[in-house]
């Protein structure tokens, strides 16, 4: 990887990071329901990108069921998660993405794990029972399963980008799964939540600033030079990279929200990460 592919790739996990931790400011402070959040971060995306952007005509229905899958049912998960329990705790839990796409790959893109990655995976998920086995989770455990619930449903949605016809631009597939994904998060937000209206008439500065920088930063510029990355190179080259997510969202949770992680908290986070770290880095005969 060239120094520009390498700064690229570090400049994903602060952006996300710093996302996901304002949209817990969102919630928290505006009272913005999370799937309606998410229903007008991509409704901004779409507005900014698709005029910039040549439809991909031969690969429209592939985009719609990645929007489905990635977006709207990824996104409502993983955000309405995010409401119950701390953004610390969160992003942690969001890691099991890596172990989670590493097993799809096995199935779907003949892809093998071998002994090592194999480890790394049960390590991951041993770091998340650590988690969500302590005392405070005991009443947020279904939280902790949305978000798991939502990290699947990412490794989902990655598999299925990797097995399009022809690899498009970063802009030019988020542009479209924006398109296709705003709506479905409105519908979804008409479906299962409430007070929309009250919270579209009173939010302040707080809820429509998340509301441009989720739009904007995290998803137009965020996931386009994920999307450019994950085109030019293989998953396990770049994927590490994003090990630098729980960094800085805690990093911003505890500047922003006050937040503290407990002892065994981040007890969890070093086996998580460790447990990563494992399955997306190559082992020593399998080194460049």
């Amino acid at each position: 990887m060239k120094l520009t592919d390498i700064l690229l790739a570090i400049s994903v996990p602060v952006i996300w990071g710093m996302g996901f931790t304002l949209a817990k400011v969102a919630f928290v402070y505006a009272d913005f329901p999370p799937i309606l959040l998410m229903a007008f971060r991509f409704t901004l995306t779409a507005l900014v990108l698709v005029w910039f952007v040549k439809p991909p005509w031969g690969q429209m229905r592939a985009i719609f069921w990645i929007a489905v899958v990635s977006a709207t049912i990824q996104y409502s998960l993983t955000f309405t998660g995010l409401t119950g329990i701390n953004a610390s705790t969160a992003i942690i839990v969001v890691q099991l993405e890596f172990p989670f796409m590493a097993l799809l790959a096995v199935i779907f893109l003949k892809d093998t794990l071998g002994l090592r990655r194999i480890f790394g995976i049960i390590v991951a998920f041993a770091g998340i029972v650590m988690i969500a086995g302590q005392p405070e989770l005991q009443g947020e455990f279904k939280y902790v399963l949305l978000v798991g619930s939502g990290a699947m449903t990412w490794a989902v949605g990655q598999i299925m980008i990797k097995k399009l016809k022809t690899p498009l631009g970063g802009f030019t597939l988020i542009a479209w799964v924006a398109v296709f994904a705003a709506p479905q998060l409105f519908l979804a937000s008409w479906l299962i939540e409430d007070g929309q209206w009250q919270v579209i008439q009173t939010t302040g500065w707080i809820g429509w600033g998340v509301v441009v920088y989720l739009g904007l930063v995290m998803t137009a510029l965020g996931y386009g030079i994920w999307y450019h990355l994950l085109g030019k190179f293989p998953v396990s080259q770049i994927g590490p990279f994003l090990l630098l997510l729980p960094v800085t969202s805690i990093a911003g949770s505890m500047i922003m929200l006050g937040e503290r992680l407990s002892y065994l908290e981040m007890a969890g986070a070093v086996v998580v990460i460790a447990g990563v770290w494992i399955v997306t880095s190559r082992g020593g005969r399998e080194a460049p």
